[in-house]
């Protein structure tokens, strides 16, 4: 892979330039630019005609000083340990950046789900949770669904470590369905809480969202609910979206409710009535005020950013912009709400979910989104602080204001 666009070494990259910030010391920059314990599984796995399959997974667990290791557990046919790394690493600072008492971690398999049966897919999670089991706990590193995995695909893991225990653990795991302990207000986490820092920023920067337009690239649960909860919110027009088979444009504005039903029953954007077709690539140059990349890394690179014209772009997905297109959206004045803030409503509603379990009582939606709202607001408010008083970008203040926090918790455990 090239280096410019490993996942990894742009998170490397990126924490090396806070730590100049921040003054580090050799030793603490050094310990936090790799990942404390990396697990690497084989998995054989039984499948319906008979035959077994290897498949290759891993979880890694970045930085357990703020508390357990937190972070998602991807199914894809391109994962890599890399991959895993970075992600492990942003979800430290995720979890940091919102100051909720948890560390960073990611899982993944090397797979494709769109190739499994519902059977084969209950059979690779379990076997997968019996190879890392011993590792989980919610006092070690909790699990959550990520990119291909599912609430369905969690309760199966959930069940399988609870056999394993031999006693009930609901909150292991979490993106749980609601009938074995998941939360309320789970399942549009991730958008919702790049709403609220969306409006936070158009506050600050003096931008009246009613009636302004935005653009979606990516059009999987978050960037579903990202064109839902932008147009019922902060009432935005949809114009664009696009998923990985092409897109769709309308200047004039589509209706987000309408567009959703239309791709969850056609599993595809092509073909909606009333708007013309557009590449992922086209999309991300539209003149919108909002863009909200929700599809995988290295979307927006040094060959793609000066052509960007929106005013605010918030990252749903992990890793959407390469540290080369950071320095030309800054110049260009591109208000950017780095992924690691602006998607951190799905970990910190997962965070809540843990709670809920652990006190065995459970809240109802209204509060989940009323300390969803808190939490993203105050998050905001640290890192635009951070960014002024620095003078630089949104991603490298998110930086300052995370790997604070967790270089402090490693100080006062005495690790560096």
């Amino acid at each position: 892979m090239d280096d410019r666009f490993n996942p990894f070494k742009i998170a490397q990259h990126q924490l090396d330039q806070a730590a100049v910030k921040l003054g580090l010391d050799a030793a603490t920059h050094e310990f936090l630019r790799w990942p404390m314990q990396e697990i690497v599984v084989t998995l054989p796995v039984k499948m319906d005609d008979g035959s077994t399959r290897i498949f290759h997974g891993f979880r890694v667990q970045y930085n357990t000083a703020r508390g357990p290791a937190k972070g998602g557990i991807r199914w894809h046919p391109n994962e890599t340990i890399d991959t895993v790394r970075a992600l492990a690493a942003w979800m430290t600072w995720k979890t940091s950046v919102v100051d909720i008492p948890l560390g960073g971690g990611k899982g993944g398999v090397i797979c494709n789900p769109k190739e499994l049966s519902e059977t084969e897919k209950e059979r690779l999670a379990r076997v997968y949770i019996r190879a890392i089991g011993r590792s989980l706990g919610v006092t070690k590193d909790v699990p959550a669904p990520d990119v291909y995995t599912t609430p369905q695909i969690m309760a199966w893991m959930m069940d399988e470590y609870e056999a394993i225990m031999g006693e009930k653990h609901p909150g292991v795991i979490t993106g749980k369905p609601i009938a074995l302990g998941g939360s309320q207000g789970r399942g549009d986490a991730t958008a919702r809480g790049g709403i609220y820092v969306t409006r936070e920023a158009a506050g600050v920067m003096g931008i009246d969202l009613k009636g302004e337009t935005m653009a979606i690239q990516g059009f999987g649960n978050a960037g579903q609910y990202a064109a839902l909860l932008g147009q019922e919110i902060l009432g935005l027009k949809l114009v664009a979206a696009s998923d990985s088979r092409g897109g769709v444009y309308n200047p004039k504005g589509m209706d987000a409710t309408a567009l959703v039903d239309y791709k969850l029953k056609n599993g595809s954007l092509k073909g909606f009535p009333d708007a013309e077709e557009i590449t992922n690539e086209h999309l991300l140059e539209l003149e919108v005020t909002v863009l909200f990349p929700a599809a995988l890394e290295n979307a927006i690179t040094q060959d793609n950013a000066g052509n960007l014209k929106c005013r605010i772009s918030c990252e749903l997905a992990n890793g959407p912009t390469t540290p080369e297109a950071d320095k030309i959206l800054e110049e260009k004045g591109i208000m950017v709400l780095p992924d690691f803030l602006a998607n951190a409503g799905g970990v910190t509603v997962s965070y809540f979910e843990q709670v809920q379990n652990a006190y065995n009582l459970y809240w109802e939606l209204q509060e989940v989104h009323w300390r969803l709202d808190k939490k993203m607001t105050h998050a905001f408010a640290s890192v635009y602080e951070m960014s002024r008083r620095h003078k630089v970008g949104m991603r490298e203040a998110a930086y300052l204001v995370a790997v604070a926090r967790v270089a402090e918790a490693c100080k006062l455990r005495g690790w560096v």
